[in-house]
């Protein structure tokens, strides 16, 4: 790519990338708490020398947008995504400095890497330490615009925990309420009541009990519930953008504090 000080060559056609904003939960490693992270890879040529971005490429000629993005996360994470979803188009004049390119962004969830990878002087499980794991509330300086789509994606991501199965991409088939629970309090980034998150979840018929219960607990052993197979894990159709800049602060997401 050239110098950041070079002029953009205008009569050019624009070029046409994929990247993908990846979720896992994972450790955090200033809390210790289950915790949102996602994978950026360290720039290393110019522009933005050093600083970290979302994993991506150029789009191949005989490829669907789906598989490309599928591409560059397994080439990045060397894992396959659980849920795979469209997220926006992002091609603003200037984005890139040195020419002009249309990012098609996907957002995707993972299961949980391998251990020992959560830290980012650690690498991922490719062992490459310019491919690195951070928690999605407390990342570095992004280059590009990537801060932005991290952000609109952590918008989808916990817009959608509230109307959909999404957290089913994080839990296995069988869970304990206190499992979803963790789940929903490590993707929202704050504590949730247990008695209310019990009485909201079981009012919305989401999930239902297997008639099994955990075993190998010191107490009463908890029952085990399962997702309601015949309810779509979510709308995988992307927003518009005058969508979320609408959206007030405080969702409905609060009624499960």
């Amino acid at each position: 790519m050239a110098p950041p000080d070079r002029a953009p060559d205008e009569t050019a056609s624009p070029a046409l990338a994929v990247s993908t904003v990846i979720f896992s939960l994972m450790p955090s490693d200033t809390t210790g708490r289950t915790a949102l992270h996602i994978p950026l890879v360290r720039r290393i040529r110019e522009p933005y020398l050093g600083l970290w971005a979302l994993p991506g490429g150029p789009l191949g000629l005989d490829e669907d947008l789906s598989d490309a993005a599928r591409r560059h996360l397994f080439a990045t994470t060397a894992l396959s995504p659980t849920y795979l979803e469209q997220l926006y188009a992002f091609g603003a004049r200037g984005r890139s400095l040195a020419e002009r390119v249309v990012s098609i962004v996907y957002w995707a969830l993972v299961a949980r890497p391998t251990a020992g990878a959560a830290s980012p002087a650690a690498g991922l499980v490719t062992g490459d330490p310019n491919v690195c794991w951070f928690d999605a509330d407390h990342l570095p300086a992004l280059a590009f615009d990537h801060a932005a789509i991290v952000e609109y994606a952590l918008w989808r991501l916990r817009t959608k925990m509230e109307y959909s199965r999404i957290a089913h991409a994080f839990i296995g088939e069988t869970f304990t309420l206190t499992q979803l629970r963790e789940v929903y309090e490590a993707v929202l980034s704050r504590e949730l009541d247990p008695a209310n998150f019990r009485r909201t979840v079981e009012a919305s018929d989401a999930v239902v009990p297997t008639g099994e219960f955990l075993t190998g607990t010191p107490h009463r052993p908890p029952r085990l519930y399962r997702y309601d197979t015949r309810r779509d894990l979510a709308d995988p159709s992307p927003l518009a953008s005058e969508t979320f800049l609408a959206l007030p602060t405080s969702t409905s997401a609060e009624r499960l504090a």
